[in-house]
């Protein structure tokens, strides 16, 4: 048997658990599987779901999980060996107590980091509260961060003297929270990040059409954030983002696909040899 074939032997006894969305899952899900691992994958929704059809996953988890002690009995009942948490950077609760459970039940846990674009230090929020201190006065804003955000950044933007519109998700708690920041009608667009014919032409149409002279997205290193930095250095946008969270200390962090390939592999030839590890 080629060395090849032993080493996707020995993985396959390796059970790795993805919790992730629709940005970076479907692709570490492949790569993972290409590499001999088993490989399940837990998302939020039906719709994120879809991005995994006709992979041959042990499991695919729908639905968020209602507490902790959920989430602790869903880990013990599939027999998982490592967990990768590739979740939105600004998903914390899922992430702290993923953090929590795996150390409870001693299941090593990876954090996949997302790249991060280049952005200037001064137009980083740390809140965004913190656009009500910013010179927007008579300026046109744009604001495509998360639902639950919009009400206080539409607050604050105003304060500042903004005329403000947004954008969201196709979603009903999207549409609801829009609404309750004041947001309806002309001023708000619903639609998927890089949705259309052609990525970004969506977005860029909609600045076009409310002349908007400022942006505020998240620092999230995610597609939504790379489609938002390259339209505002194209059409001369101001971008405001949200500052990402810190990441989760004692959690061991990579940044590609490839590292992660490579850690999962490692951790699995070092257990398969360590004496220390019952081999």
């Amino acid at each position: 048997m080629s060395a090849i074939l032993m080493h996707r032997w020995r993985n396959r006894m390796n059970h790795v658990l993805v919790f992730a969305g629709t940005g970076e899952g479907p692709s570490i899900a492949r790569a993972l599987l290409e590499s001999g691992h088993r490989v399940s994958v837990s998302v939020v929704s039906t719709a994120a779901s879809r991005a995994y059809a006709g992979m041959l996953l042990d499991e695919l988890h729908v639905g968020a999980f209602p507490s902790q002690g959920s989430l602790s009995d869903y880990l013990a009942a599939v027999g998982v060996t490592q967990v990768v948490d590739a979740t939105h950077p600004f998903a914390l609760t899922i992430s702290a107590e993923l953090r929590s459970v795996c150390s409870l039940q001693n299941l090593p846990l990876i954090r996949f980091e997302r790249p991060d674009h280049a952005v200037d230090e001064g137009s980083l929020l740390a809140r965004v509260e913190d656009l009500a201190g910013c010179a927007l006065s008579g300026h046109r804003l744009l604001l495509a961060v998360g639902a639950r955000q919009l009400a206080a950044a539409a607050a604050a933007a105003r304060l500042a003297g903004a005329r403000v519109h947004a954008r969201v998700l196709p979603t009903a708690e999207a549409i609801r929270h829009a609404g309750l920041a004041g947001l309806s009608g002309e001023q708000l667009a619903v639609l998927r990040p890089g949705s259309g014919e052609r990525s970004g032409g969506l977005e860029a149409a909609l600045c076009r059409r409310w002349e908007i002279t400022d942006v505020v997205c998240r620092q999230s290193g995610g597609a939504a954030d790379q489609l938002w930095s390259e339209l505002s250095r194209k059409h001369c946008i101001c971008l405001w983002k949200l500052k990402r969270p810190e990441p989760l200390l004692s959690v061991d962090a990579v940044h590609s696909v490839n590292q992660l390939c490579r850690k999962l592999d490692g951790d699995v030839n070092g257990s398969a040899t360590d004496p220390h590890h019952g081999g």
